[in-house]
């Protein structure tokens, strides 16, 4: 500073102070300045771990797609080699089924109470054992044991549901997007695995299968350990995109279960839930239950080779990939009512088509394939979006762990039923077409979600 007067006037930092009678000379301040060295170039910003700990959840997802993809490819040659029917055969996976969505609401609690990592490690190492054990499996009840319980355990725990939790609790901005990212990971699953799985089973048998599947869940436990973390306070950061700090996550003491049940005794009350789990149960049906499960045998029905079928699925996953991941980014900017009318519209359309392109030209199948596979699991992102914006932020991971419940128990009665259709009436189109009228009911009965009613409180959100 220099003194002019009665005014004090302030020089850059840095600059000498020299007098010239009762003044400052500012001659040299702008010498000094000519001489000073230019700023450094500013760092760019370093990437946010939230992306890391994404990265790492799409992996863990993938290989436990792989896991929920391999029964649809080794449910014709397990009940040959058993003498089962298909029946028999679809009463194991709608156990393991069923079982992977009932986890979902308690698996969002142990998220909260022990930890992100503990439980995705905990999931890779049931998958493992499960499918590792069944090459030993010589009976019916080893296998509802196997694949029903401890497989369907470990899916549960690994579920679209850790994907929610994930991009909810390490994302504010991008959440959608990452949402998308991450259920995509189950196209990725599809595409990585099932050709893979398909060869193998039909050159050394169905044990191939849940050999390779264990192997890459193992592979997964140690890159879970070494760069998953619980919270973004964890490395000291807040939520991608965050700026109150207020908004940093906090962990609920408490039984996780007790917290599971009371969230699902409040949400009953509202009907914003029953829509979106009656929804879902739809969704599961239509998809993971029915195509998920019979897809590759309805084709085997029709004259199509396995492997061929099994690809039909892995390209069905490609579609699925740009589908869901597009579905994320659409639901961080439009209305989510109107994309899950136009998901499940489109989807049940493709499935009223499914009988005839079975015994029509194969040109017929690669549109089924391109059509469905688009919104195979894009209904997730608008889901979850709604699920917070009704029920709130924090209880937004149990509200839909609920509704995957309700997914899953969808999923697991098609595929029940399917293969009874199947055993009874000698096809599979009864139960497709059931499926693509439920998913047209479904598409119309999305569009008051988050909409007031005077009948049915409305929770606030958190």
């Amino acid at each position: 500073m220099f003194f002019s007067g009665d005014v004090w006037e302030c020089l850059r930092p840095g600059a000498k102070i020299l007098r010239s009678g009762s003044r400052f000379d500012a001659r040299a301040e702008m010498q000094t300045v000519a001489r000073m060295p230019a700023a450094p170039p500013r760092r760019p910003a370093k990437l946010h771990y939230a992306w890391i700990a994404a990265g790492v959840t799409f992996v863990t997802l993938l290989a436990a797609a792989g896991a929920r993809a391999t029964p649809g490819v080794i449910l014709l040659p397990l009940g040959n080699e058993f003498q089962w029917s298909r029946a028999t055969v679809s009463s194991i996976v709608s156990i393991n089924i069923f079982l992977y969505g009932l986890i979902g609401p308690f698996a969002a609690a142990l998220y909260q109470c022990f930890g992100l990592r503990r439980t995705m490690m905990a999931a890779m190492a049931l998958l493992a054992a499960g499918y590792g054990l069944s090459t030993l499996a010589t009976a019916y009840w080893h296998f509802v044991v196997l694949w029903g319980f401890v497989v369907g355990i470990g899916s549960g725990m690994a579920a679209s549901v850790l994907g929610a939790a994930v991009a909810t609790r390490w994302f504010t901005q991008r959440r959608g997007l990452v949402m998308g990212l991450l259920t995509a990971s189950t196209a990725t699953g599809q595409l990585i695995f099932l050709p893979s799985l398909a060869k193998i089973v039909t050159t050394q048998g169905w044990r191939g299968a849940p050999i390779v599947v264990s192997a890459a869940t193992v592979l997964a436990i140690p890159l879970i350990w070494r760069f998953m973390r619980d919270d973004p306070a964890e490395v000291g950061l807040l939520p991608y995109g965050e700026t109150d700090p207020t908004h940093a996550h906090a962990v609920p003491a408490g039984n996780p279960a007790k917290r599971a049940i009371d969230t699902f005794l409040e949400a009953v009350h509202h009907r914003d839930f029953w829509l979106l789990a009656g929804s879902f149960f739809v969704c599961g049906a239509s998809t993971n239950g029915l195509i998920g499960t019979h897809l590759v045998s309805a084709a085997y029905d029709c004259g199509i080779p396995e492997v061929r079928a099994a690809s039909l699925l892995a390209v069905m996953g490609l579609f699925d990939l740009a589908g869901t991941t597009a579905s994320g980014w659409l639901s961080d900017r439009y209305n989510c009512r109107y994309l899950l009318f136009g998901y499940y519209g489109l989807r049940g359309l493709s499935l009223l088509f499914l009988p005839t392109a079975l015994l029509g030209p194969t040109a017929g199948l690669g549109v089924f394939a391109v059509f469905y596979g688009l919104d195979w699991i894009a209904t997730v992102p608008p889901t979850v979006r709604l699920s917070a914006e009704v029920f709130g932020r924090e209880r937004a991971s149990i509200v839909f762990g609920w509704v995957v419940a309700s997914h899953q128990v969808g999923a697991a009665f098609a595929a029940y039923t399917a293969g009874v259709v199947r055993t009874q009436s000698g096809s599979y189109a009864p139960a497709f077409l059931g499926a693509g009228a439920l998913c047209v009911i479904a598409a119309v009965a999305v569009l008051p979600i988050g909409k007031a009613w005077a009948g049915t409180p409305q929770a606030a959100n958190a």
